[in-house]
């Protein structure tokens, strides 16, 4: 189940420190000590961890590859869990539909969408059909883009039960795929309701709010999702979003930057936080913010000649330049972005500039613009009237 609603997975601490507890009395003469609780390690890796006994004592258990799958997944270890999974698989004459739910889930989390729906059909086809199935196929297929599917399964789980906090989630994100905004936001504020320590859900309907220009309403959803979790980098990008919306750009960049801190792969962050350096004028600063952002994504507005200006303004004459080529490979035709590499290019040694021609490419030469040529006029011919010739008899 993908990361926002993952079952919780608490650990048997079998110890004789359990002994302790209940009725028992401390021997005479032994001073009571307490726990250390910061020693106490528990979790998925420990779990399966202590699994790997058992299976050495009962290497043909394909339960215990099962659990142990299903622990590696939770704890992030994918390619361990899968083969985890192919072995219990393997081993079982007949294999229950939970294996086969089991590597679907390990198949979605590596990103191997049809695979994993392949997997959760072959655990429907064994008469397996709880709701988690239900939702892992309807996540898959809005990961997918199969809305319709998406939607199809995603209402067999709210049929169960109407109150399923992830089904709601996952059905507002793919009625915001759908661009069905109302809808989109009806579910994802149920989902929020039912679900308000979940700092993704949060981040959603606030995403969504300030998208469609409502910061007061996004602000109560991202105050309640920085209270669970102060470290949500896309919280604090909601948050800034609601500075900008309320016309304090200084506030706004103070939350972008914290984004970028907590997430350095969060780029609109970067790309907010770039654009406010550049319209101050700050563009040694806006330099890092801006090359991050273009590398994630290119086609942010202007990114990309706030990065080329950003460079010429500070004396980085060679990252200018190249900055500027990409931008001619981008927009091909653009008469600005040719004259620029022609133009910075010439603040350039020539030996320089010809290593760099040679790595990215001779832009093309900026070329006058054309006058249109006149239309070379031409005489009138000479129009004779047809000679007619009569008929002698």
């Amino acid at each position: 189940m993908p990361a926002p609603f993952r079952r919780c997975l608490f650990p048997l601490l079998l110890s004789p420190l359990l002994l302790a507890c209940g009725d028992a009395q401390p021997e005479q003469g032994q001073p009571d000590t307490m726990v250390d609780l910061r020693t106490v390690r528990s979790g998925p890796d420990i779990q399966a961890a202590e699994l790997n006994g058992a299976i050495a004592r009962q290497p043909r258990n394909p339960v215990l590859y099962a659990r142990r799958a299903g622990f590696r997944v939770e704890d992030g270890q994918l390619d361990a869990a899968l083969q985890d999974i192919n072995q219990a698989i393997e081993l079982d004459d007949e294999p229950p539909g939970e294996f086969f739910l089991t590597k679907a889930r390990v198949l979605r989390a590596q990103g191997k969408l049809q695979s994993a729906i392949d997997a959760a059909a072959q655990a429907q086809q064994r008469g397996y059909n709880p709701p988690e199935l239900h939702l892992l196929l309807g996540e898959t297929n809005l990961a997918a883009r199969r809305y319709s599917t998406a939607l199809d399964y995603l209402d067999r789980v709210l049929r169960e039960d109407a109150d399923h906090a992830a089904a709601l989630f996952y059905k507002g994100l793919v009625y915001t795929a759908l661009r069905d905004t109302v809808q989109a936001l009806d579910y994802l504020r149920a989902s929020a309701a039912r679900a308000p320590r979940q700092p993704e859900v949060l981040h959603q309907t606030a995403y969504l709010l300030n998208a469609n220009r409502q910061p007061l309403a996004a602000a109560p959803y991202i105050e309640s999702g920085l209270r669970a979790d102060r470290n949500y980098a896309s919280l604090w990008y909601d948050r800034g979003r609601v500075f900008d919306f309320a016309g304090q750009p200084d506030s706004a960049a103070r939350q972008y930057a914290r984004a970028t801190r907590l997430d350095t792969t969060l780029y609109r962050a970067d790309y907010r936080l770039g654009l406010y350096y550049y319209k101050n004028k700050r563009f040694a600063q806006a330099i890092q913010p801006l090359s991050r952002a273009r590398r994630r994504s290119q086609y942010l507005p202007d990114v990309g000649l706030m990065l080329a200006e950003s460079y010429e303004w500070v004396g980085q004459t060679q990252s200018a330049w190249i900055a500027y080529r990409a931008l001619v490979k981008q927009f091909p035709g653009n008469r600005h972005y040719t004259y620029k590499v022609w133009k910075v290019g010439q603040r350039l040694p020539g030996r320089q500039l010809d290593s760099l021609k040679l790595v990215y490419g001779a832009p093309p030469l900026p070329q006058p613009r054309r006058v249109p040529a006149a239309v070379p006029a031409l005489e009138p011919l000479e129009v004779k009237p047809p000679t007619l010739v009569t008929p002698t008899n």
